[in-house]
């Protein structure tokens, strides 16, 4: 299976000898489940994509600092190409920004939560099981970090999991795309560093309540096996193994 990444974004340049750029947590995570996954990376910040659609099997987007109703020149298209994806069937695993961006390009809406930041560690609960959902969690847990955040499903969406500080926190679109706001893909030691980069814009009580939820469990690996498995149910079989 070839999965191409759709970047976004790119770390912070003083992080990224330690933490690597978001494309190679990408492949750390899914290389942790699956040796058969191969990937391709598109910077859509700088225009690139695929000269055909099926360069790949399936697609991921990466996250981003920018808000997906921003002004920036680059992503009114990548809207338009996942608008595209969707249409030719083309599996799309959106994290993050891309979750964001799948919502409001198909009716949804995005906007700065009123709850403010959400960092560290959150529980999602599941909402409702897929067959793809293997093994079954009831509840995961998830590395996030946002301000903006869904706040109306897109039409169409079937809601897969909540928590209380994000109501939308995975979602899927027909047998197409499958949305996700947490980061599977990002490490404790990031996210470490990355809340004390914000610390004083995130203010001391959060900022102490996030690192203190890195002391819990997270669940990526289960994450990135319902991904690939979304992707192809005969990684199923692969990723168990």
């Amino acid at each position: 299976m070839k999965i191409g990444i759709l970047q976004c974004d790119s770390v912070r340049a003083q992080f990224q000898r330690q933490h690597g750029d978001y494309p190679a947590m990408i492949k750390a995570l899914f290389s942790q489940v699956s040796p058969t996954v191969t990937f391709k990376t598109y910077d859509v910040t700088d225009g690139c994509y695929p000269s055909d659609i099926d360069e790949c099997d399936a697609y991921i987007t990466t996250g981003s600092k920018a808000s997906v109703y921003d002004a920036a020149a680059w992503i009114a298209p990548l809207q338009a190409f996942i608008i595209r994806l969707r249409s030719e069937e083309k599996k799309l695993l959106a994290i993050c920004f891309g979750h964001q961006l799948v919502a409001q390009a198909f009716g949804g809406k995005v906007k700065k939560s009123n709850k403010g930041w959400g960092v560290g560690v959150h529980p999602m609960q599941v909402t409702l099981m897929k067959p793809w959902m293997e093994p079954p969690l009831a509840t995961c847990n998830v590395l996030v970090s946002h301000q903006d955040q869904v706040e109306k499903l897109p039409v169409g969406a079937t809601l897969i999991a909540a928590s209380d500080f994000c109501p939308y926190a995975m979602f899927q679109l027909d047998d197409t795309i499958l949305a996700i706001q947490g980061h599977p893909e990002f490490t404790r030691p990031y996210a470490l560093d990355l809340m004390g980069f914000r610390r004083e814009l995130l203010g001391e009580p959060l900022y102490q309540t996030g690192i203190e939820s890195l002391q819990n469990i997270t669940d990526e690996q289960t994450i990135a096996r319902w991904m690939l498995a979304f992707i192809d149910p005969a990684q199923s079989a692969i990723v168990a193994s």
